[in-house]
């Protein structure tokens, strides 16, 4: 039976969703998170914020797996735009996840790899990036416009706010993601050891560099709310 787990890092991230809901929502505290159960659009859905980081993270998507049955895990939310010509409102889909800041280097491994891991990143399911490039298509066809667009690409997961451009530069070399954040990996890391479909949807809501927090916090509503949006397109096609 499909039960599927959406995970936003902040209540920016899933206020637009869980307003989906309705009022059947059964509220679950556990590990001092909140998960809302209901249904979106007839579909069985858990919706919750998970907290900043990879362990809240990871933490989030264990649960959603082993106490709430979940199916499939959507981690929804913002990011630091990373490929070329990617700007603030375009989306990434990931293809796949790794941690930038991730080092065993010195043992041999490939920076960014989990030490005695069998993988160096964790690959996204294709069905349901598929459902993500079809609901964000129908979205666009909608409107009648196309002022963003959505690339498939890799996530990089770390625990820091990129906003130094040589930081930047570094990850890039190192690992040339679509997106850098800060819990998509981890999210993907739980859903890989668990056999879960997964996949990460960010909206872009700035560039990795210098950007001032004023325009961050205007950019962070905005870019949470239009992946929402998508994700909610998504639930009916996975």
């Amino acid at each position: 039976m499909k039960k599927i787990g959406i995970i936003g890092a902040m209540e920016t991230e899933i206020d637009f969703l869980r307003g989906l809901m309705g009022n059947e929502i059964k509220k679950t505290e556990a590990g001092s998170i909140v998960f809302n159960e209901g249904k979106i659009h007839g579909t069985d859905v858990v919706v919750v914020r998970s907290g900043v980081g990879k362990v809240n993270a990871a933490l989030c998507a264990q649960r959603l797996t082993f106490q709430f049955g979940c199916s499939n895990i959507i981690n929804t939310g913002v990011a630091g735009a990373m490929a070329q010509g990617l700007g603030v409102m375009d989306f990434v889909v990931s293809t796949d996840a790794v941690y930038h800041d991730m080092d065993a280097t010195g043992f041999g491994y490939a920076k960014g790899q989990v030490p005695q891991m069998q993988v160096f990143s964790f690959e996204a399911d294709r069905k349901m990036i598929e459902a993500a490039k079809k609901a964000f298509a129908s979205m666009e066809a909608e409107r009648g416009k196309e002022p963003h667009k959505m690339l498939e690409g890799r996530i990089a997961t770390g625990d820091q706010f990129i906003s130094d451009k040589n930081v930047k530069e570094r990850i890039n070399t190192d690992f040339s993601p679509a997106c850098v954040e800060m819990e998509g990996a981890a999210i993907a890391h739980a859903c890989y050891l668990n056999n879960i479909p997964f996949v990460v949807l960010r909206c872009m809501s700035d560039n990795a560099d210098n950007l001032r927090r004023s325009e961050y916090d205007f950019n962070e509503g905005a870019a949470a709310e239009m992946s929402a949006r998508v994700v909610e397109k998504m639930i009916e096609l996975i």
